[in-house]
């Protein structure tokens, strides 16, 4: 008799990062599925572990470090890729010998034949990490010519993909790269320059995504506002926005990521008023200090961000925003923080990420004079991080009594009555009472979450509730479902 064939080998894999590297990891996971190799969850009962790595700041490459440290183990190799690995290639795998390989973006195409090597044994060479921006052609045109033929940055994701996370909202990277220059950011150096995804393309992985559960579309790029001057329409998103909203099956369209400096007329206006599309702006401000924007090689100034703000809730008074700040950028003074600190108590922001400054390898922010001692800046941060917890709990406050559409991700009770330990909400107990735990369109996937509370049918995740909010706990909601309205 022939000898049985062996079964596949197996491979878990591990993300971590941002939602870009979500859509890495389930491109990865389809290649190696559709190249023979089984998935599974647990890295303990996997051949081989694949770690998709962030190395965007010195916090997340540790624990990019502690994962690949604690995943390594006899028998099972260990394999890095993502941004970590991208940036530094054959150093990373001097200086981490404990991974059995650390592969650049380059391989992603052939992810399945690089496992396959490492598991005979037969590790393949890291790459030497280099300028990613000057792999494309500076020219629009040529730039997505090069785009279109995939030759530029064969890694880049298309429709190929396989869900990892069965929740009702996904990530689309409708871009990837950058062309700014900002003076703490390395991404451009090693995620290369800016190319957007065709609009066809799109359309086409939106349609998959939705026939695979995915109710809400999370756009996402290093730059949304920049998508489609390479391709010759500076306002490309607003159209793509319109279109996306019709796939059969999506509920609601969110886009991440805005450049203050970019944001249009137009878009607000498509952001605001497109049936579908979420009237939601993660606008990237980094402080409110003119001087500390400058030698960010950013634009802008609180004036400029408060103006910004009330077009938006001219247009949406309920808005929801959110953005990113750093805090002991070099130079920064007691009064630069002052004037951030002003700036966010007049801006009114549903979440904020506060971000301690530390020098990054290879950026012209880590060669500035004027550095703040480390020391300062953690305190500093911690300051800020205060600030904003407390002005986000007043912003929520400020919701009690809004009626909002919650999209459900996860049921909490079904038939028990009280109020989860997060929130306290207002209603009944007994046979038929329901809590579920979802976003309003305010909220973006890591910003908060509004606990729902209803009598009857118990809702499903990716069913999209009206609610009315009746208290707030931080910056998480508690609403009861209104009556549903006959079409």
């Amino acid at each position: 008799m022939p000898p049985a064939s062996a079964p596949p080998a197996s491979v878990a894999l591990l993300t971590l990062g941002c939602a870009r590297n979500e859509v890495d990891s389930e491109e990865l996971a389809a290649r190696l599925a559709a190249d023979g190799f089984r998935l599974v969850d647990d890295p303990d009962s996997a051949d081989v572990a694949v770690v998709n790595t962030c190395g965007f700041v010195e916090a997340a490459k540790k624990d990019s470090i502690d994962a690949l440290l604690e995943l390594a183990g006899p028998g099972r190799p260990v394999v890095a890729v993502g941004c970590l690995a991208e940036r530094y290639g054959d150093r990373l795998a001097r200086e981490l010998p404990e991974a059995a390989a650390v592969l650049g973006f380059d391989d992603y195409a052939d992810i399945a034949d690089r496992l396959r090597d490492v598991l005979g044994g037969h590790a393949p060479a890291a790459h030497v990490p280099r300028d990613r921006r000057r792999l494309l052609p500076v020219a629009p045109a040529a730039r997505a010519s090069a785009a279109t033929t995939g030759t530029a940055a064969p890694w880049r994701p298309g429709t190929m993909r396989r869900r990892l996370d069965g929740g009702p909202m996904a990530p689309l990277k409708i871009a990837g790269g950058c062309d700014r220059r900002c003076a703490f950011c390395a991404i451009p150096a090693f995620r290369g320059a800016f190319v957007s995804r065709r609009p066809a393309d799109l359309l086409a992985e939106a349609s998959w995504l939705a026939r695979h559960g995915v109710r809400e579309l999370y756009l996402v790029s290093e730059n949304s506002t920049s998508y489609g001057k390479d391709l010759g329409d500076l306002r490309l998103l607003e159209s793509l926005l319109a279109q996306l909203a019709t796939v059969d099956g999506v509920a609601r369209v969110r886009v991440s990521y805005l450049q203050p400096a970019e944001v249009r007329a137009s878009l607000l206006d498509a952001l605001t008023m497109t049936p579908g599309v979420v009237p939601y702006f993660d606008l990237s401000f980094q402080h409110a200090s003119a001087g500390v924007l400058r030698r960010m090689r950013r634009f802008g100034g609180s004036a400029a961000f408060l103006d910004l703000l009330d077009e938006v809730r001219a247009r949406c008074p309920s808005a929801g925003v959110r953005s990113n700040v750093i805090v002991g950028f070099p130079g920064e003074t007691e009064e630069d923080l002052a004037e951030l600190e002003d700036f966010l108590g007049r801006a009114r922001l549903d979440a904020v990420g506060v971000f301690a400054y530390s020098d990054e390898d290879g950026t012209e922010a880590a060669t500035l004079p004027g550095k703040v001692e480390p020391d300062e800046v953690a305190a500093r941060a911690s300051r800020a991080l205060a600030v904003v917890d407390e002005l986000g709990a007043q912003r929520a406050e400020d919701r009690v009594g809004e009626t909002v559409d919650v999209l459900v991700d996860t049921v909490v009770d079904e038939g028990a009555g009280g109020a989860p330990e997060r929130a306290t909400v207002a209603g009944g107990s007994g046979a038929g009472v329901w809590r579920v735990e979802g976003r309003a369109a305010h909220q973006g996937p890591d910003d908060a979450s509004t606990v729902v509370s209803g009598s009857g049918q118990v809702p499903s995740p990716g069913d999209l509730l009206a609610a009315c909010v009746v208290a707030a706990a931080g910056a998480d909601l508690a609403a009861t479902a209104l009556p549903a309205t006959s079409p």
